[in-house]
């Protein structure tokens, strides 16, 4: 044992022992160099301002040293000075007088040219003048003052092209590098768990998960594992997350780059950018590499009108190219998303590209309700909460719709003031994501609050007297969105994905209702029904020209074949119908309006009372559910809530095939 310093004081430190071992200090925070850089050259910019002030405030008098400097010494005006030798031999006496520069008020400096001898010294020590000797280089300081600004000025000037540079291509020497961002097996977490509402396409994608996890497995076998997987479906489906769970299945780097990073505005970098990802994507096979909206790059290549070179399409042809080049038994595969699946080119969704065309369409009911929960897990909901009607009331809904959904009902119960969320946020949310926010500040008169009123008790009467009528979610007078006074919501019970003859005629009924409430009560019409018309016009056409339901012209079609001219396609095809057909088209659409608009008068003249009633509980309280109209029609009155009857569980979705230009499921009749 170790005996204590004997001079060390009673209950005092011990000094440090300097053959311990130091401990290790956590290292401070590193300076960036640019920063560094840039305060040494402002530190310097500094000096050299500072070292020109301090000469022009300096006024120095050269003398002559006799008389002038000895006269000086000798009489006592010089209390010290300094004899400077420099390195090229010159000597020199500096200081300054007693006496007071009338232009600078302070002593007047002065400089005297004079070899020093070996009894100056004596002689300025005889004349009390106090002196130090200097040796000093004035070439330095002519140096820096005369290539120093020259400096700051290059530096600047590389440092705002270096900035520029990396913005544009990740240095000024990498152009045709590929700006693809890589995702390790640590940092992507996302798997199949985080994935709901497309089981479908997850099935789709196993193999290749397989693949990538055990390539053998399929290789003994002499099978080929696709080159390339396009994901198809409307925006906020989940095909970027989709693409990250396959990488998060398989455990395998992920690289991510979207199709627009490709095209710059030099000639040739897309085309090298392509070629740099694929080995970039060799080097670290297995691998997948994840193309974001590759119709950016993909479109169809123009068929020469105008001439020129389009970089774009360069762009397509190279990844044409590697895409051939590459062999999937190297473990690269490739995964590309969009949205506007009609405008790619065809020879990138042809086999031995892109094999496999996965759809990923909007969530089912089943798959409504799996997302929602995936987005509540770090919500906390009230125990009452039932998702499932949340996803009962949401048919047409995307994932990121339904994450929005969550999000918004968790910043109204927290505005609130709430402990949890409720189903009411939920279903404030839902109105809110779908049909806008109440704008309470867009204030109506009380002429203009009554004609909406009877617009949307028009509406709501005529939707549930038709038949194979949507149920009534509810109608307002307050104003939501950017164009909404008022409106009238219907929500489906379960998802449809075709429409009836039947059915598509009340739903132009209902559109009609608002017009028809205008004439009956108020012998008026306003501009409110515009949208409303533009709704029924264009379902009118779709009925006659797109799913030959008129009983007129037969079962026929009669849409439009024009191409869009970007693609560079067949521009010039004509009409393929006559102008006598097409005046029967147009007369066939108005005759459906006008019979849809007789029958609204119809319905509700029948009805005048019920309406009068409706309407006036809609002034009153700005707000109906659809049980509340449901209770005036058929009892004259609100219920409340003891005396309802509990709601009837509504039947599981049927799933059929989509036809082309389906109108949307949930009719908004605004006015």
């Amino acid at each position: 044992m170790e005996s204590p310093n004997k001079n060390q004081a009673p209950g005092s430190t011990p000094p440090p022992d300097p053959k311990k071992k130091p401990v290790d200090l956590l290292p401070g925070p590193k300076i960036p160099m640019r920063g560094l850089i840039l305060w040494l050259a402002l530190f310097c910019l500094m000096m050299l301002t500072f070292q020109y002030y301090k000469g022009e405030q300096q006024v120095v008098t050269e003398m002559s040293y006799n008389p002038d400097f000895v006269q000086l010494v000798e009489s006592g005006k010089v209390p010290e000075c300094e004899v400077v030798a420099e390195i090229s031999g010159n000597q020199y006496i500096r200081g300054h007088q007693k006496d007071i520069d009338p232009r600078t008020g302070k002593p007047k400096q002065f400089k005297v040219d004079v070899m020093v001898t070996d009894d100056m010294p004596e002689w300025l020590r005889k004349n009390g003048v106090a002196f130090k000797f200097r040796r000093e280089s004035p070439y330095f300081w002519q140096i820096v003052s005369s290539a120093l600004p020259v400096l700051l000025l290059l530096g600047l000037l590389w440092f705002m092209f270096s900035r520029q540079m990396k913005g544009m291509g990740q240095g000024a020497m990498s152009f045709g590098k590929s700006r693809a961002k890589m995702l390790n097996r640590d940092k992507n977490k996302v798997t199949f768990k985080d994935v709901a509402g497309v089981e479908e396409a997850k099935e789709e994608v196993q193999e290749i998960i397989d693949f990538l996890k055990d390539p053998k497995k399929f290789q003994k076998l002499g099978g080929r594992i696709p080159k390339g997987v396009m994901l198809m479906g409307p925006p906020g489906t989940g095909k970027t997350l989709m693409a990250k769970a396959i990488a998060g299945e398989a455990d395998v780097p992920f690289f991510s780059i979207s199709g627009s990073d490709f095209v710059e505005m030099f000639v040739g970098v897309g085309a090298s950018r392509v070629r740099d990802m694929f080995e970039q994507g060799k080097k670290s096979a297995p691998c997948i590499i994840f193309i974001d909206e590759i119709d950016a790059v993909g479109r169809s290549r123009f068929s020469g009108i105008g001439g020129g070179h389009d970089e774009r399409e360069q762009t397509l042809n190279a990844l044409l190219v590697e895409m051939d080049g590459f062999d999937t038994q190297e473990g690269v595969i490739i995964i590309a998303a969009t949205n506007r699946p009609d405008v790619l080119d065809p020879a990138l969704q042809r086999p031995g590209r892109f094999d496999r065309q996965i759809v990923i369409d909007l969530p089912t009911l089943e798959g409504r309700e799996a997302i929602l929960k995936i987005h509540a897990r770090g919500i906390k909901l009230a125990t009452t909460v039932d998702l499932r009607r949340v996803a009962r009331g949401t048919p047409g809904f995307s994932g990121a719709d339904l994450a929005n959904l969550m999000n918004e009902a968790a910043l109204l119960a927290a505005r609130s003031g709430k402990e949890a969320v409720a189903i009411d946020d939920l279903e404030e949310a839902r109105d809110k994501v779908k049909w806008g926010r109440e704008r309470r500040s867009r204030v109506l008169d009380d002429k203009e609050k009554k004609i909406t009123a009877y617009h949307e008790t028009g509406h709501a009467l005529a939707g549930l007297l038709v038949e194979e009528s949507e149920p009534l979610h509810k109608i307002t007078i307050i104003p939501r969105g950017t164009a909404y006074l008022g409106a009238t919501m219907q929500l489906p019970e379960k998802d449809r994905y075709m429409d009836g003859k039947l059915k598509l005629k009340g739903i132009l009924c209902t559109l009609m209702g608002g017009r028809v409430a205008e004439e009956m009560f108020f012998g008026d019409i306003t501009s409110g029904a515009r949208s409303d018309l533009k709704q029924a016009t264009r379902l009118a056409r779709l009925m006659v020209c797109d799913w030959g339901m008129s009983e007129t012209l037969g079962p026929q079609t009669f849409g439009s074949h024009e191409e869009l001219t970007f693609l560079g396609r067949d521009i010039s095809r004509g009409q393929e119908f006559s102008e006598d057909t097409s005046r029967k088209i147009d007369a066939e659409i108005s005759s459906l309006l006008r019979e849809s608009h007789d029958r609204a008068r119809e319905l509700l003249e029948k009805n005048r009372d019920k309406m009068e009633l409706v309407a006036k509980a809609l002034l009153e309280r700005e707000t109906l559910d659809g049980r509340d109209v449901k209770d005036l029609m058929t009892v004259g009155r609100i219920l409340p809530e003891s005396e309802r009857e509990p709601e009837p569980e509504p039947g599981e979705p049927v799933v059929t095939p989509v036809p082309t230009g389906v109108v949307p499921l949930e009719v908004v009749a605004e006015a």
